[in-house]
């Protein structure tokens, strides 16, 4: 068989043209290809693992926050405990001080009953004792109770302090005309003339008395001198009794 040259020339031309179209507009398109989807799968590899990533951190992120959250809720728990323990014991507290307040109001409201009871006992004691008083006074009414409280007057004139009487002396001095003496029943002389040297001694300056019966008077003697007034008279007493028993009631 003959090589023809020629053609065999030709045969590597065509072939190396041929080389050179493949490789200049298919070789290097499909390698540009490759190299894309390379670059593409490599992309989409590094996008996948930032993913995984993220999705780690996001994961430690959530652990850390669900740990913190945890950790909050058990501070506010053990806040709210103790704040609730605090205000059971306030109220606990305020509690005990109001049984206490109650128990004071209804022990001063007892011992307000005790000491009224004792008042209206001690005011029932003192109507009946002023009312027993009087009746006893009016019942012992008398001469002979007269006689006393004459005496009564004489020595309770006599016991004045002497700045007492001088300051009275001063008060009556140019404004007395006389001295004026009560009596339930007759004075006699014998019973004036102590009774008038006790109102001369009194008054500093002889005045004349006048001496005057009284019925009313029951017992004693009603003595006015300017206006000073001298009440020992059962009558008197009596209505002192009986003032007392209408303030007392």
């Amino acid at each position: 068989m003959e090589v023809n040259l020629t053609t065999l020339v030709l045969e590597i031309i065509n072939f190396l043209v041929l080389v050179w179209i493949l490789k200049r507009f298919v070789y290097k398109p499909v390698l540009d290809i490759i190299a894309q989807r390379r670059r593409g799968i490599e992309q989409q590899s590094a996008d996948a693992m930032q993913l995984h990533e993220d999705a780690l951190a996001l994961k430690q992120q959530y652990q850390e926050r669900l740990t913190d959250w945890q950790q909050e809720r058990q501070q506010v728990r053990d806040v709210l405990n103790r704040e609730l323990e605090t205000e059971k014991t306030h109220q606990l507290e305020a509690l005990q001080m109001l049984l206490l307040q109650q128990r004071q109001k209804e022990a001063a409201a007892d011992q307000s009953r005790r000491v009224e009871q004792v008042r209206e006992i001690e005011h029932q004691a003192l109507v009946q004792g002023a009312d027993f008083a009087a009746r006893l006074l009016q019942m012992a009414s008398g001469p002979e109770l007269e006689k006393r409280l004459l005496s009564m007057v004489i020595e309770t004139i006599a016991a004045l302090d002497s700045k007492q009487i001088a300051t009275m002396q001063q008060q009556w001095r140019g404004h007395l005309e006389n001295i004026i003496v009560c009596s339930a029943y007759p004075l006699a002389s014998d019973a004036q003339q102590p009774l008038a040297a006790a109102l001369t001694e009194l008054v500093g300056q002889p005045l004349p008395i006048e001496y005057s019966v009284l019925p009313e008077l029951l017992a004693g003697l009603h003595i006015s001198i300017g206006a000073w007034v001298m009440q020992a008279n059962l009558r008197d007493e009596l209505q002192g009794f009986a003032e007392f028993s209408r303030v007392v009631r």
